[in-house]
């Protein structure tokens, strides 16, 4: 994260505090207040100033985040594959007792396609 946007993020998160204080602050001054007309609303200046704090938080926390990696499924699960069970997130699953191999049915069934295997019947 650059000094740039730590300075955004620092600012935006100042502000948000601020805006969260004044809340604070206008709800106990008007919680003693039992007037039936007037309306004890957040004023709009600190909705508008919680709502711009936000936007620059989350400004200088996406300028100051890594640049993003591509994403491809094939070419994790390929690599997961060559690695072995090292790196599988899912072997537990694998490893269970009755587990349905998938792979050797597709195999199993493509043979009996081609009538490699004999039928049982």
């Amino acid at each position: 994260m650059g000094f740039v946007s730590r300075l955004i993020t620092l600012f935006g998160l100042v502000l948000l505090a601020h805006a969260g204080y004044s809340a604070h602050e206008h709800t106990v001054l008007y919680s003693n207040v039992h007037l039936s007309s007037s309306s004890t609303a957040l004023p709009q200046d600190i909705v508008i100033e919680a709502l711009v704090s936000l936007v620059i938080v989350s400004t200088g926390l996406v300028l100051g985040a890594e640049k993003l990696k591509p994403v491809s499924w094939s070419e994790w699960a390929a690599e997961v594959q060559r690695e072995g069970a090292s790196r599988n997130p899912y072997q537990r699953l694998e490893d269970r007792y009755s587990f349905w191999d998938v792979r050797a049915k597709r195999k199993e069934f493509a043979d009996w396609m081609r009538g490699d295997i004999p039928s049982k019947g």
